[in-house]
């Protein structure tokens, strides 16, 4: 007879643990007593889950043993945490001057037609996220984009559905084997 880790950290649980949970008591357990343990904490729980729902805040908070408001407050403040599902692949226009005179809004609005979502969405097979962010710093390349790591500059509209295929193509293959 083996006996089941519960979870008893959010109203309404059915009592199943996420594996993933295992995973961030490791992260916990290595990073809780260090100068910034909650950024760094958060930081790989947003990798094992995707996002950071209210769960994981939840026993985040609970296992550090402070404030649910203590997390919270720094999952918002910092652009880089999600409370919500992103895709596989964020795909972030830079909206700073130079890219938006340069056409970054063409961008905008060329991703939003391919992929059928606007900016702050998630496809439904959560592969893509379109986001804009303020200058990357890559002023001379406008406009530009990233596409998770992958800097891409003077782009225009027309490349958009090479982008797209370039990355539907890579999760393919991933998902082939190949």
């Amino acid at each position: 007879m083996t006996l089941e880790k519960k979870c008893h950290t959010c109203p309404g649980c059915d009592g199943a643990r996420d594996p993933k949970f295992d995973e961030l008591d490791q992260v916990i357990a290595a990073h809780k007593s260090l100068e910034g343990a909650l950024i760094m904490i958060l930081h790989k729980a947003q990798q094992i889950f995707g996002y950071l729902p209210e769960e994981v805040q939840r026993y985040v908070a609970k296992t550090l043993n402070i404030p649910l408001t203590d997390v919270y407050g720094v999952t918002t403040f910092y652009s880089y945490f999600s409370l919500t599902p992103r895709g596989k692949y964020r795909i972030a226009i830079c909206m700073g001057t130079a890219c938006y005179v340069r056409g970054a809004g063409e961008l905008v609005t060329a991703f939003e037609k391919q992929l059928d979502i606007k900016v702050g969405q998630t496809t439904p097979d959560r592969l893509f996220t379109l986001e804009v962010s303020r200058c990357i710093g890559a002023c001379g390349l406008a406009p530009v984009l990233t596409v998770n790591e992958d800097v891409y500059g003077n782009i225009g509209a027309d490349r958009v559905p090479s982008i797209i295929t370039k990355y539907r193509d890579r999760q393919q293959a991933l998902a082939t084997g190949n």
